[in-house]
């Protein structure tokens, strides 16, 4: 028996499951970092939301307006008008343009709010008006900004793809840069859905979804076959390091390996590992067996 080795439960070798069993998660959350791929997929909530709604840029109106009209607004002798009706969308500077009354606000205000403005501008004009404000196609600030991201004629459905830029931030239609480095993904919905909110766009909510890791690389050189950069996509300790690597040349000095690391602010730490012990069949359960994690790097130095 292998020194140090513990009793185990030969049917955990036998025949079944080639996948093996269950294990923990790799990591327990996961973390957006640069060149990470992140998929934002957009949905409508169709929710009921508290307060009036206040008109934006684009908002088509349709007013109408029965009155009785006096020249000038004199009390002579008043003939019934034939009425008002027009379709009206509301100006990039947030006004519509009336006969007589002229330019009057509407973007941000209710349809209570704008219909009683136009009440009281025209009694300048009119002895007795009857207005009525009725909303056409309302939301064109939240319509624009599914047209931006409309992916129906291609993959279907409304996303956008976004690749995390070297200072970690993303740019989503209409936000600007947003910082996303270090955060969750539910953390990164939160965040855009909170954006939105605040930048006028209700009734919308974000889902990202990461479509594709940031590659992640480790480097084994020294005394081994074949030195040089791997692909990190899997959870791989030193030992399928130097696997990777082609394993060990002769004169290796397997007592002594190195793996040096940056930590998060940068600095160079570095652990000496005594694997000959496992390597040559002798540790069952060597305890220097530990897992890489991305840009580090594994020395295995001569005798």
């Amino acid at each position: 028996p292998w020194r140090g080795g513990t009793t185990l439960q030969f049917d955990r070798f036998g025949q079944g499951e080639y996948i093996g069993p269950h294990r923990n998660r790799h990591v327990s959350k996961y973390r957006l970092r640069v060149d990470d791929q992140i998929s934002l997929v957009y949905r409508l909530t169709r929710e009921l939301e508290s307060g009036e709604y206040e008109f934006n840029v684009g908002d088509q109106l349709l007013i109408e307006g029965e009155t009785l009209s006096g020249s000038g607004g004199a009390t002579d002798a008043a003939q019934q008008d034939d009425g008002f009706e027009r379709n009206l969308v509301i100006l990039p500077d947030g006004t519509v343009t009336l006969p007589l009354i002229g330019q009057v606000r509407a973007a941000g205000r209710t349809v209570q709010q704008l219909r009683d403005d136009i009440q009281e501008r025209s009694k300048k004009w009119y002895k007795f008006a009857l207005w009525t404000v009725t909303p056409i196609q309302v939301n064109t600030r939240l319509e624009d900004l599914r047209a931006a991201v409309d992916a129906r004629a291609g993959r279907g459905g409304q996303s956008i793809d976004l690749r995390v830029s070297p200072d970690g931030t993303i740019q989503p239609p209409a936000l600007g840069s947003v910082c996303v480095q270090g955060l969750t993904l539910d953390e990164l919905k939160f965040e855009i859905d909170q954006r939105y909110v605040q930048a006028g766009f209700r009734g919308i909510e974000v889902s990202p979804i990461l479509t594709e890791r940031a590659p992640s690389f480790i480097y084994v050189l020294g005394e081994v076959a074949q030195p040089g950069r791997f692909t990190l996509d899997r959870p791989t300790t030193v030992m399928g390091a130097i696997s990777l690597a082609g394993s060990w040349n002769i004169g290796g000095n397997l007592r002594h390996v190195i793996v040096f690391r940056r930590a998060d602010d940068w600095r160079l730490v570095a652990t000496r590992l005594n694997l000959q012990g496992a390597l040559m069949g002798r540790h069952a359960t060597p305890s220097d067996e530990i897992f890489l994690l991305d840009s580090d790097i594994v020395l295995v130095p001569k005798n």
